[in-house]
């Protein structure tokens, strides 16, 4: 039989399917067909009525070849129905359906079977399309001709015939994905083999250039304005939906700007560097599914999901929250960490699914105060100033303190090993911003158990320098500690204890400040990014104040009041920074979380679960200590 373009090479012979199938991966497979026969059903059935017997003979095959690969599949608690949705689209095909039914049958049962076998449909990173023309002349123009009309020198008396990859009918009907298993797969009975001795890199550098060609300059060019104008962020917040979705199923979806914004992302997936999707939508995604995780029995891949479903969604707009109604914000937490938990204790699959149900109409209430793809600028405004005045306030602090105590003990040699502590802190945390982002991805867990270490171990250090200066309150102390060092360098033991100190405090802010903007950035889209640095600007200069302010106040206090309340200050901290460290190790997966109450007050590191506010109170008990006893050892 003669098949019109190089898709419809998918004619596996009829002895051939089942050979091939068993060699090949059957989820690869029979995605390989669904594909085929969504763009190539029309040339089969029209209105009901056969127009190529050949072709519906083909078509018939093909669904029942897919219905056994479909059913072939490992066991998942979706197998089943995706097994009765390909029965479905055979009778479908039976019953000579309409073509658009027929396409969105075999289109939903793709989307199935990704989305419940998690299979890759997208490339690591963007395609490289400048290495694709290059691919496409060395390994593809003597079929398909240097423009990709089917026309190449090799294309006379083959049957079937290269396609036309200009031919806008049949490339509406492909995705960048349907092409990209095209090349990797082959097609039997065909001169079209498979690709092998190229790398996965370049089969899907070369899919996006053939996927790019069907697109008009206009139609690209349309595209872009769209894209820098802040649409589509959400619908093509990663390559996933770039790469599956075909230019029909896209007008279906997005309508006719989705066609231009899918146009011109397909021929500049480089765009997509750096913007990431809606974190309301990543976190009911990963909710979704991680409920399907545990009801396959996977449990400890269900909890993973959970937690990245807040870590790396939810928490990045709590502050945007909280500025619009900050009972809602706390009431999402407590179902996030709801459903984290009925996960983590083995609960049964009902209490998990009624947990995420609340978690997930917590998400529809923020999605709507947040008010859709872009926050207003008041609101982006008043984000930025208080994430930068939140996560600055306590490194401020740290530093303002130690700045006062050596310009108390007239040390300001010492002062450059303070600032050497902070730049070095600013300068690994834009290291490790730059590397999460470009080179490997730092998940949401792996930041909390940095942010939870380091702030436990601040804590440690703080507590050691606050009994250090508490010794110094004392008339008494204070005379022998200034006969020591006046004339003289501090030692380089608590030289360096300062400088850590220094780094550890502002350190562990920077990497969770970044990515709040980031979110912040995105839910603002370019239209919000002036308001956003003016959010920022502003905070930076109230931290400026409020660090001048506290510099000039402690220079006016006695000695002796200046160390106690200085003393005092660093052992506050400690107790906030040992909250806020366990709460970070609880969202990490690290310690258990046992909710108890509702109080929560992140600033001051109070969090409502027993084994932070348990952390905390050992940290204060062993204050109390320290102060009763020197206050008893006093003369």
């Amino acid at each position: 039989m003669k098949f019109r373009a190089f898709v419809a090479g998918f004619a596996l012979a009829l002895a051939g399917i089942p050979a091939l199938a068993a060699n090949e991966d059957p989820s690869a497979m029979a995605l390989h067909l669904l594909d085929y026969i969504a763009s190539d059903y029309p040339n089969a059935v029209d209105a009901g009525r056969i127009k190529s017997e050949d072709e519906y003979k083909e078509m018939t095959e093909f669904t029942g070849e897919a219905a056994k690969l479909v059913k072939a599949l490992p066991d998942n608690p979706s197998k089943a129905s995706l097994g009765a949705d390909a029965d479905k689209l055979v009778g479908l095909v039976a019953a000579k359906a309409d073509a658009k039914e027929v396409a969105q049958a075999a289109n939903a049962i793709q989307a199935g079977m990704i989305h419940a076998y998690r299979i890759a449909v997208a490339p690591k990173h963007a395609p490289d399309l400048a290495r694709g023309a290059v691919l496409f002349s060395e390994q593809c123009t003597s079929c398909h001709g240097a423009g990709g009309r089917g026309d190449g020198p090799a294309a006379k008396g083959m049957d079937p015939p290269p396609a036309n990859f200009l031919d806008g009918e049949r490339m509406g009907k492909r995705s960048a994905f349907g092409l990209y298993n095209t090349v990797t797969l082959g097609v039997q009975g065909t001169p079209m083999r498979a690709f092998t001795e190229l790398s996965d890199d370049e089969r899907w550098s070369l899919a996006f250039y053939v996927a790019s060609l069907g697109a008009t300059a206009e139609l690209r060019a349309r595209g872009e304005s769209l894209w820098k104008a802040g649409k589509g962020r959400n619908e093509f917040a990663t390559l996933d939906p770039i790469a599956t979705l075909s230019p029909y199923e896209t007008a279906r979806r997005h309508g006719d700007d989705g066609v231009a914004l899918r146009a011109y992302l397909v021929a500049h997936p480089d765009a997509l560097a750096g913007v990431k999707g809606s974190p309301i939508d990543f976190a009911s995604e990963k909710i979704a599914a991680a409920v399907a995780a545990y009801k396959g029995g996977n449990r400890e891949h269900a909890s993973q999901l959970a937690i990245q479903a807040y870590l790396e969604g939810y928490e990045l707009i709590e502050t945007s929250l909280s500025n619009v109604d900050s009972d809602l914000m706390r009431r999402g937490e407590r179902a996030m960490m709801d459903v984290r938990g009925a996960i983590q204790s083995g609960a049964p699959t009902a209490q998990v699914e009624a947990k995420a149900a609340d978690a997930n109409r917590a998400l529809a209430e923020a999605r709507e105060k947040l008010g859709g793809e872009a926050l207003s600028a008041p609101a982006t405004f008043t984000a930025a100033l208080i994430i930068l005045l939140r996560e600055g306030l306590e490194a401020v602090l740290v530093l303002a303190a130690i700045f006062a105590f050596l310009g108390k003990a007239q040390r300001g040699d010492a002062k450059r090993y303070v600032h050497l502590g902070w730049m070095a802190a600013l300068a690994l945390g834009a290291l490790t911003w730059v590397v999460s982002n470009r080179i490997i991805a730092i998940s949401g867990a792996s930041r909390e158990v940095t942010e939870g270490v380091t702030a436990l171990i601040s804590a440690a250090m703080l507590l050691y320098v606050g009994f250090w200066l508490h010794d110094k309150s004392h008339a008494q102390g204070w005379q022998r500690f200034i006969n020591a060092q006046i004339g003289g360098a501090l030692t380089t033991g608590t030289v360096w204890t300062l400088a850590t100190i220094s780094f550890l405090a502002v350190y562990r802010e920077i990497f969770e400040t970044v990515l709040f903007y980031e979110a912040l950035a995105s839910q603002a889209g370019p239209e919000g990014h002036g308001a956003l640095v003016a959010g920022v600007a502003s905070g930076a200069v109230g931290l400026a104040v409020v660090t001048w302010a506290i510099l000039r106040w402690s220079a006016r206090l006695p000695l002796g009041a200046f160390f106690s309340g200085s003393a005092l200050l660093l052992a506050f901290l400690a107790v906030v920074f040992t909250g806020q460290g366990i709460a970070a190790l609880q969202e990490a997966s690290w310690v258990n979380a046992n909710a108890f109450g509702s109080v929560r007050v992140p600033m001051l590191g109070i969090f409502p679960t027993t084994q932070s506010l348990g952390a905390q109170i050992v940290v204060a008990a062993l204050i109390a200590f320290v102060l009763w006893r020197s206050k008893r050892s006093a003369p």
